[in-house]
């Protein structure tokens, strides 16, 4: 047996036994626990300092029944699952009676995905062998991090997170870094049965235009008042560094004063010029996505005073970037 396959078989156990094992997928790590298991969900909650009420993303295997988590999975569902799982895309089902209230924030729905990363998968499979034919294997993972901070990309970046956990309460499963960055795309197709259409409740790497195209029909909009389940990653203020962060437009970077000394800029174009210090991001979405969370954590060790972002544009390829580092920033809105 391999080294990975032997902390892969590890981690599973592990998961059996109603411990914490963070895990590469390929959006972020996440903080997983045996979903079956309302104890070993609750350790989540309090090692992150998640409201009881926000809702978990339940982590299957390729291929496996959702019979436990859900009551049935419309035609539209399975037509997104048969395009886009394994990948970043979570689905809000109607939960099913046996599956536990804990993961779905008390909810009458349920988030469930399959991830794509190779070692998440080989993780959920071997989990789901241990645990035995038959027996739910779904592992209740948000992103692995104190609640409401910037999501972790890397293995390094989950032990900077929880330092007062040692190996014997959180297992740090390593398996490179996360490709898209950034939490998968959540979609609500609890509601058909009550008209109203698939909707987007988190933008991430998989866009509404692709969506579209597989129903081959307009997604709604979500609302308050229809009673929209709630989901993770929906509060107004998320994913937040300790330095204060402000979207700026570039005349407003250019515009920084000598006062602002301390600060840095993110950029897309050398050709700006400010006096604050400058970090040159990507101008692609998908690369920007990609690298997000590892640079505003890397940004955050260095005890500058004020991050300034420069506002991507408002179009759907940067929807899912947009969406972050709006939410990072109203952390630090007045």
């Amino acid at each position: 047996m391999s080294d990975l396959a032997a902390h892969i078989n590890e981690a599973a156990h592990r998961l059996a036994q109603g411990q914490l094992v963070a895990f590469p997928t390929e959006t972020v790590y996440g903080l997983g626990a045996d979903a079956s298991n309302p104890q070993a969900v609750a350790a989540i909650f309090h090692a992150k300092g998640r409201p009881a009420n926000h809702p978990v993303i339940v982590h299957v295997a390729p291929q496996a029944d959702l019979s436990y988590w859900v009551t049935h999975v419309p035609t539209e569902a399975q037509a997104l699952i048969d395009a886009f799982w394994p990948g970043p895309l979570t689905l809000i089902l109607p939960r099913a009676p046996q599956a536990s209230a804990a993961v779905s924030g008390g909810q009458d729905t349920i988030g469930v995905r399959c991830p794509s990363h190779p070692v998440a998968q080989a993780l959920l499979t071997r989990f789901a062998q241990i645990k035995g034919e038959g027996q739910p294997a779904g592992v209740a993972a948000p992103s692995a991090n104190r609640f409401g901070q910037v999501s972790p990309t890397q293995a390094q970046h989950v032990r900077t997170e929880f330092p007062d956990l040692g190996s014997d309460e959180l297992y740090v499963l390593a398996g490179g870094n996360a490709d898209v960055g950034i939490e998968s795309t959540i979609v609500d197709v609890s509601r058909l049965d009550q008209g109203i259409a698939p909707v987007i409740l988190r933008p991430g790497h998989i866009t509404a235009e692709q969506i579209e195209a597989v129903l081959g029909q307009a997604l709604g909009q979500p609302h308050t008042q229809d009673n929209t389940p709630r989901v993770s990653g929906s509060l107004k203020a998320h994913y937040a560094p300790r330095t204060p962060l402000y979207l700026c437009s570039a005349a407003q970077i250019e515009a920084l004063g000598s006062d602002q000394d301390q600060a840095v800029a993110v950029v897309f174009a050398d050709s700006i010029h400010t006096a604050a210090h400058v970090y040159l991001a990507p101008s692609d979405p998908h690369q920007y996505a990609s690298q997000l969370y590892a640079m505003l954590r890397q940004l955050d060790e260095q005890a500058y005073s004020a991050i300034y972002l420069e506002q991507p544009p408002h179009t759907s390829e940067w929807e899912a970037v947009n969406d972050r580092i709006g939410r990072a920033a109203a952390a630090f809105a007045s």
